[in-house]
């Protein structure tokens, strides 16, 4: 049996229809994944914040050492910060996605249910005078996203470790023989980050499931 794994854009009318009647359970469910999906974004910018602050402690140690394999604990130390802090720019993306997915589901079904509270931001009057002004500046808010800062940190942090990974290896020259550990290092490191961008990707297709009901009965004795 072929299965049909292609999606079709709705029309808003086609969303209204979906959700008709259901708006308000809708908008409950929506604004609680999105709750949910928040704690999970923070959860695991945590777990990788853990594993890269270990690893980048790892690898000042090593450089501060005189071991004899110094340059190869810090070669491996340097691949495995860059795989993960790739990683987590990728994750912080994806998180990202879904998160304003459920954000995009709020925006349209609260004018049923609520209003536009959630699309209508409150902010401060306006300072006039000078002083209110800097004050503002140090201690004021800004509609800067959390999200947003995050995300620009991970990239930071992946490039940060690319460039310690070059500043590890040995200096390249034709007269001089590649080193084939250095090469499977290297190799695996990025082939990794390669199939993050590849087989990381979530699955837009439809899917099909297939159910089986198993019997169970009582033995008569």
């Amino acid at each position: 049996m072929t299965e049909e794994t292609t999606t079709k854009k709705i029309s808003p009318e086609e969303y209204d229809s979906a959700f008709k009647g259901k708006e308000t359970e809708a908008l409950k469910h929506a604004l609680d994944i999105r709750k949910f999906e928040i704690e999970l974004y923070w959860k695991r910018a945590t777990y990788f914040w853990t594993f890269i602050g270990a690893t980048m402690a790892g690898f000042l140690a090593v450089q501060a050492s005189t071991a004899e394999n110094k340059q190869d604990l810090a070669v491996i130390l340097a691949c495995l910060g860059t795989v993960f802090s790739f990683g987590w720019v990728l994750v912080n993306r994806g998180s990202k996605f879904w998160q304003e997915n459920w954000e995009k589901h709020v925006d349209v079904l609260e004018d049923k249910v609520t209003g536009p509270l959630y699309k209508i931001v409150m902010s401060r009057n306006k300072m006039e005078k000078w002083d209110e002004k800097v004050i503002h500046l140090i201690t004021g808010p800004s509609s800067i996203s959390v999200s947003k800062i995050n995300q620009v940190i991970s990239l930071y942090v992946f490039l940060l470790w690319v460039c310690l990974l070059v500043y590890s290896l040995p200096e390249f020259s034709f007269e001089k023989s590649i080193n084939p550990f250095y090469t499977i290092l290297l190799l695996l490191s990025f082939g990794a980050c390669i199939l993050f961008l590849w087989l990381g990707r979530s699955y837009g297709g439809g899917y099909f499931h297939i159910a089986s009901l198993r019997k169970s009965r009582v033995k008569n004795g």
